[in-house]
């Protein structure tokens, strides 16, 4: 723009625009401050209308609207240059200006930015936890080590093994007298080797009793010494001890320790290869009055805060250990008063023995070990007994398309058009209604429409008909998407040749156009899944997969199940329950590294198998310690000691530890 154009404008002209205001802007208090320069929107427009020139520092670079920068003056023009001065002294006899507010404080009010979620930070964030957490447990573990715990349990199957074939010797008469004084060392030396080789254990015991904690172990430690006080009367006496049965619950103790252990490195190894955790929470009255089971995302707190407390199993154990303690105290008391010191000496022992049989150790972490074999291989661990006791009972499980077909084991193998309608135009119809409907099918739909560059039309009147089809209106077509037997039953007609397994037909206007190939993969996680949830009567799948071809016959040629199991709700059924909210503060029951069905599929129904395996183990073994007291309770009435030989003990240790490990089989069974 030339210079000759502009208009020259005086010192009283600046100052009458910089004082004309609106009405709506004026200000509600005057001020006498220095008006700050606003740049209106008409001289933006001029100025973006200006052709390029060099930058004027003493316009652009103001720092204070009070004393700006002076400008560089031009080497060659012929016009007049007019520069204002504003940090002189304004005339008296000017009228004051207000105040025009700065542009930047117009809207006061400040908008918090949202909040962006980052995976990135979260994995960050988790791998602190981890490692803080399962991943430092884990290596304080391993350093433990389990091979002197090994060893001892080892040895200590050698001692019983020796001192059942002693006790066996000298129950067929195969001792002679002038030996008998070598037995007895030979048994009480087995029975103190075995008590070294626990020693550990035993001082572990004596700390929890320490602590207020009163558990079977701290009864086998109370139990060999009452052992050790009937070897002295033995060797008076001349009869064998029952060290062999000693000897039997010490390994059995030492073999529960050695679980234990397994178990808790195994779970901690679960949890430190975690890279995102996914955790099932209970939730009342979701489904025709049922609880459900739902997914949500996990943390590491909810697993490292409930694996230490003691399981409802462990309590009932250390109130039966102090109740037959007291029996056993009892009953030997009253045997002393009948028949002497020595004779109640011998029934407090063997009373002691008796009452807790040797499967009674592992009652608890047998079955716990042999269901974390199996949880560990599909990354799941349970959030203590309180998650256990929480995925049992009546519930529902719900399972979405993803866990019956995760992403890429659905695929598109071919496709054929019918009839005169542009196939461009029947791809584009056929993928907007089953966006509409939505589930697995819509990222292979979406790849076959981007690849012909179709576009996605807004679907009015859309209707799953839960008969394997679903429809609607696109651009005022009627649109029908289904499997043949659907489109059939809706009197459309299919050419014959057209029949195709696994496909979906597409219908525009009452006329078939499209036939596309769908081929579903059979994930064997996802069949071991569904298999093992349908395998339990209080358990009830709920199939909330918007995948209309997922129907009730197809899962049941592909997958082999019982599908009278499953529940098939209606469509607004299936909306309502997918956005069923989760209370925040909801206990995370079990906790799962994958996203696949049998990951969660073996946390609930290992749990159920794993509360029926302990329970029964417990009940078992107590009825066999309760039959043994009442024996003691007899024979110390009586003072009778021909039943009380070490081999008839052992044998009643042996017999009952029959039934206790077939029942600690039933976590087997996921």
């Amino acid at each position: 723009m030339d210079l000759e154009n502009n208009q020259d404008f005086d010192l009283e002209d600046i100052l009458k625009e910089f004082s004309e205001h609106p009405e709506s802007e004026k200000p509600s208090e005057p001020t006498g401050r220095m008006p700050e320069l606003r740049l209106d929107e008409e001289a933006a427009e001029t100025a973006e209308e200006l052709p390029a020139e060099p930058e004027d520092p003493g316009i652009h670079d103001t720092q204070d609207f009070g004393s700006p920068r002076e400008p560089d003056v031009p080497e060659a023009t012929d016009e007049p240059t007019i520069v204002v001065d504003l940090s002189e002294e304004m005339p008296s006899e000017a009228p004051q200006p207000p105040k025009a507010e700065p542009a930047f404080d117009v809207e006061e009010e400040f908008i918090p930015a949202p909040i962006v979620f980052t995976p990135r930070s979260r994995l960050k964030e988790l791998k602190k936890q981890l490692v803080a957490g399962p991943e430092r447990r884990y290596y304080e573990l391993s350093e433990m080590g389990i091979g002197k715990l090994q060893l001892a349990l080892l040895l200590n199957a050698l001692v019983v093994l020796i001192c059942t074939g002693v006790t066996a010797m000298f129950a067929l008469d195969l001792v002679p007298e002038n030996r008998m004084k070598l037995v007895i060392f030979s048994q009480v030396l087995a029975m103190l080797v075995s008590a070294f080789l626990g020693s550990n254990l035993m001082l572990d015991s004596l700390g929890d009793l320490l602590k207020g904690r009163f558990t079977v172990n701290t009864l086998l430690t109370l139990t060999f010494a009452a052992c050790l006080i009937d070897s002295a009367f033995c060797l008076k006496e001349l009869r064998v001890p029952c060290c062999a049965a000693f000897s039997l619950e010490m390994t059995m103790a030492l073999w529960a320790r050695l679980q234990r252990h397994n178990t808790e490195m195994a779970e901690m190894d679960t949890m430190r290869k975690a890279v995102r955790l996914h955790g099932i929470v209970r939730v009342e009255n979701y489904y025709e009055g049922k609880d459900g089971l739902l997914r949500k995302e996990g943390e590491v707190s909810d697993f490292m805060d409930n694996c230490d407390k003691m399981s409802s199993p462990e309590v009932v154990q250390s109130i039966y250990a102090v109740l037959s303690l007291l029996v056993c105290i009892g009953i030997a008391v009253f045997a002393g008063m009948l028949h002497g010191l020595s004779m109640g000496i011998q029934i407090l022992s063997t009373s002691l023995l008796v009452a807790v049989p040797a499967s009674f150790f592992v009652s608890v972490t047998r079955p716990m070990a042999i269901l974390e074999t199996r949880l560990h291989m599909v990354g799941t661990v349970l959030c203590g007994w309180e998650g256990v006791k929480d995925l049992c009972g009546k519930v529902v499980f719900p399972i979405s398309d993803l866990d019956l077909f995760p992403q890429g084991s659905t695929k598109l193998n071919g496709v054929k058009f019918y009839g005169q309608r542009s196939p461009d135009e029947v791809v584009s119809y056929t993928a907007s209604v089953i966006h509409a409907a939505g589930g697995g099918l819509v990222p292979v739909f979406d790849q076959l429409l981007q690849s012909r560059s179709g576009r996605l039309y807004p679907v009015h009147s859309f209707r799953n008909y839960g008969d394997g089809g679903i429809g609607g209106e696109v651009e005022g077509q009627p649109v029908l998407v289904g499997t043949m037997r659907f489109l059939q039953d809706m009197g459309v007609e299919i050419p014959e040749g057209t029949m195709v397994n696994q496909a979906v037909y597409a219908a525009v206007d009452g006329e078939l156009c499209a036939v596309y190939a769908i081929s579903y993969a059979k994930m064997r996680s996802a069949a071991a899944g569904l298999v093992t949830l349908c395998g339990y009567r209080k358990l009830k799948p709920l199939k909330l997969a918007g995948d209309f071809m997922l129907t009730e016959d197809f899962l049941r040629s592909k997958f082999n199940v019982k599908t009278n199991r499953i529940a098939f709700p209606d469509r607004d059924t299936c909306q309502k329950l997918q956005n069923h909210p989760i209370a925040p503060d909801e206990p995370v029951l079990a906790l799962t590294t994958r996203e696949e069905l049998i990951s969660s599929a073996y946390a609930i129904t290992g749990a159920r198998a794993l509360r029926q395996a302990t329970k029964l183990g417990v009940i078992v073994h107590m009825i066999g310690g309760t039959l043994g007291l009442i024996i003691m309770l007899v024979l110390g009435y009586l003072g009778s000691t021909e039943l009380l030989t070490p081999i008839n003990i052992l044998l009643y240790q042996l017999i009952w530890a029959v039934p206790g490990l077939l029942v600690t089989e039933w976590a087997r069974i996921v």
